[in-house]
């Protein structure tokens, strides 16, 4: 008699625990939805008729029409691909399909290890097809529309292919160890795959432009020149050894610019597409460059590593707490618990957090580009050749220059355009 009441209580406690998991799921994902929803719509509200004036020589008066309609399009496309989203993984959760996949693949007798990496292998597959013709449309229609796609069909289809083949040469032996870590080292596996991740984390860092970038684009020398002089000239006036410096060939998939560092060590380069060299001048490519030296001089890109590792250790000890958890496998309708499908709900469950942390890192990117800035500012010539290549990246770019400050709060990790060119001035001023 003492046992059937024991076992009631224990029965219970499942279910209050599965009912909590599920609200805790459920809640942050529809929250985090209608954040978001709320947060696009005060962002086309806040569309302008006119620009600001700091930055009326941007746009012509049609283009800056044609930014807006981008910013519209956009904005309802995101929301139709996010709704859809989330009502396929609400029908697959409440219909059962975690299990049955999770029963089908059992059924097969491999390892629990192989049943893992199948387990998210299928899941990852069908969401990469699912989500395709939204990256078909937004690549094929909405880009090419707005006159920023040069993607062949032959790139995009090879594109695919090639993140598939990383993801199973690269990130299937990563899984099978967080697994096979979980599985048999007991207390401390969690230390154990943070310290994996870290090391392989820093490997792919260490080794992607030599060997992972090129896959998808083609980097060339810079030749010498004016361009190469007055950058090697610059980097050298700031201490900033650098001989790397590449043209990407960004134009093989759109027109828009972008500049970037990557790296670490003798791998460290300084990458232009082909593209930003086309639509800047050297003065005003080289102030673009003078910014994102202030980052590495600012030590923004170690804080941005012992970040990430602070985040993945969060996220492994975090996870070891809750992968025992019978209650989180039960809002889920599975039979059998395992490391695998623990990781994928715990990754569900982890949304509020990484939600904040999303804000919060965002809020920290946003000060560090304040910060790029006005080393930039200081070190350069002329600063207005800073302001005119910024400006000049958003009238290529088709910016926003008047995102609501919700919206931008949520979603920035870049100041708006006005209150980037107002914090270089400022900085003008006071020197």
């Amino acid at each position: 008699m003492a046992f059937e009441t024991d076992a009631r209580m224990v029965d219970v406690s499942l279910l209050i625990s599965m009912n909590t998991f599920s609200c805790i799921i459920l809640f942050a994902l529809l929250f985090e939805f209608t954040l978001g929803l709320a947060a696009n719509m005060l962002n086309l509200k806040a569309l302008k008729l006119e620009p600001p004036a700091l930055l009326n020589d941007i746009y012509t008066a049609d283009a800056y029409r044609k930014s807006q309609e981008y910013t519209r399009e956009n904005t309802r496309f995101g929301f139709i691909s996010g709704a859809f989203n989330l009502v396929l993984l609400l029908a697959f959760w409440f219909s059962g399909g975690f299990n049955w996949l999770d029963q089908l693949i059992r059924s097969w007798g491999f390892t629990d290890i192989m049943n893992g990496l199948l387990y998210m292998g299928i899941l990852s597959l069908a969401y990469s097809l699912i989500a395709l013709p939204f990256s078909v449309y937004a690549t094929f229609v909405i880009e090419e529309r707005y006159g920023f796609n040069k993607t062949g069909p032959r790139t995009f289809i090879l594109d695919r292919l090639k993140g598939l083949g990383l993801a199973v040469l690269l990130g299937a032996p990563l899984l099978a160890g967080i697994l096979a870590l979980f599985q048999y080292a007991g207390a401390y596996a969690w230390l154990f795959c943070w310290a994996a991740v870290t090391i392989y984390s820093l490997v792919i860092e260490f080794i992607a432009p030599t060997w992972i970038m090129p896959l998808f684009n083609k980097f060339t020398p810079m030749q010498p020149g004016e361009l190469r002089d007055s950058i090697l000239s610059y980097a050298g006036s700031v201490d900033f050894p650098v001989q790397n410096i590449f043209v990407m060939d960004g134009s093989r998939r759109s027109s828009k610019s972008n500049a970037f560092f990557t790296g670490f060590g003798r791998n460290k380069r300084i990458a232009l597409f082909d593209t930003l060299i086309a639509q800047h001048t050297v003065d005003e490519l080289v102030a673009v460059l003078a910014h994102e030296i202030g980052h590495y001089k600012k030590k923004h890109v170690l804080q941005g590593v012992v970040l990430g590792i602070l985040h993945a250790g969060l996220i492994f000890f975090l996870l070891s707490l809750f992968l025992g958890s019978p209650g989180l496998y039960q809002a889920f309708y599975l039979q059998q618990p395992s490391i695998y499908a623990g990781l994928i709900f715990f990754g569900l469950l982890y949304t509020p957090i990484e939600m904040i942390l999303d804000i919060s890192l965002n809020m920290l990117s946003r000060k560090n580009e304040y910060e790029a800035d006005r080393f930039a500012a200081l070190t350069i010539t002329d600063r207005t050749n800073m302001t005119q290549a910024f400006k000049k990246l958003a009238g290529n770019n088709l910016s926003n220059l008047t995102p609501h400050p919700f919206y931008a709060f949520l979603n920035y990790t870049h100041p708006p355009l006005l209150q980037r060119v107002q914090a270089i001035q400022r900085c003008a001023n006071r020197t």
